[in-house]
């Protein structure tokens, strides 16, 4: 009885602000027959989700703790303060820890940026999100700071942002783990690290046959050898050409002292062919040796 065979497939798990998109199509560009699961998770689950097995690999912030997973840091994100389309950071263009003195700067509980110290003044509590965050900043109670694209995630038409010139910044990493690096994990580190088909670790590479490496070997051999034989013909008919009082080249006559071949040249003693031919013109017998 043959076994079925199960269809692999890989889940890709990732944190809010990440867009996997554009590397999602490339995947499905190169390996059309394993599906990519998209699985969106919350910043503080994305370690648990790869330590559980509800995913092959994941698009996290960092810092990763890297107890049994492997991280591959891929970029660094701005970070931007948000606030209401009437503050007056509005007229900055960009904007610096000390100018938020004065402001209540939410610190919500899911924060993905690393403080050595808060910025600004501490609000009375903190939100347990950063979409509640967002909220109270609509309300004209605060500011937040967080990476650019989850300003762009929750975006508000009566809020605007401005970028952070001396604030920490959020790192994404592609991990994965440890004792799970598959073939498809590293087809996918290829991808998001720009590889090409032919360039790419994992299974899309096929690797040549012993035939086909075999062919590739000889290949130059036999073209050389093609050349070789042509340069012989070449030679050949040129010595052909040469020689004096012979028969035309390619006559198959014999000619005094030895035989013809098919390309003109005569085999038999040294200048054997010139020197019957001229004997026989003079209506002399050739002496036999």
């Amino acid at each position: 009885m043959t076994e079925m065979q199960v269809t692999p497939s890989f889940r890709l798990a990732y944190v809010p602000g990440v867009t996997p998109g554009k590397w999602a199509r490339v995947w499905s560009e190169r390996l059309p027959d394993v599906p990519l699961a998209l699985v969106a998770v919350e910043a503080a689950d994305g370690e648990p989700t790869l330590r559980a097995g509800d995913a092959d690999a994941g698009l996290l912030r960092m810092p990763v703790d890297r107890t049994g997973l492997s991280a591959i840091p891929l970029y660094t994100e701005t970070t931007v303060v948000v606030f209401p389309k009437d503050h007056w950071l509005a007229a900055a263009e960009e904007v610096t820890v000390a100018d938020l003195a004065d402001d209540v700067v939410f610190h919500p509980l899911d924060d993905t940026l690393e403080w050595e110290q808060l910025p600004g003044r501490p609000a009375i509590e903190r939100p347990a999100t950063t979409a509640d965050a967002i909220e109270l900043v609509a309300a004209g109670v605060g500011v937040l700071l967080v990476p650019q694209s989850l300003a762009r995630l929750h975006h508000r038409r009566d809020l605007t942002y401005r970028t952070m010139a001396d604030a920490p910044q959020s790192r994404i990493a592609l991990s994965w783990p440890e004792e799970e690096t598959t073939d498809l994990v590293e087809e996918f580190i290829g991808i998001v690290r720009g590889r090409t088909v032919n360039s790419s670790r994992g299974r899309g590479q096929t690797a040549a046959t012993p035939a086909e490496a075999s062919a590739t070997k000889s290949a130059p051999g036999r073209a050389g050898g093609a050349k070789g034989g042509a340069g012989g013909a070449k030679g050949g008919a040129g010595k052909g050409g040469a020689a004096k009082g012979g028969a035309p080249k390619g006559s198959g006559k014999p000619t005094a002292g030895g035989r013809a071949t098919a390309g003109g040249r005569a085999r038999g003693g040294s200048g054997s062919s010139s020197g019957g031919a001229a004997a026989a013109r003079r209506g002399r017998p050739k002496r036999r040796g």
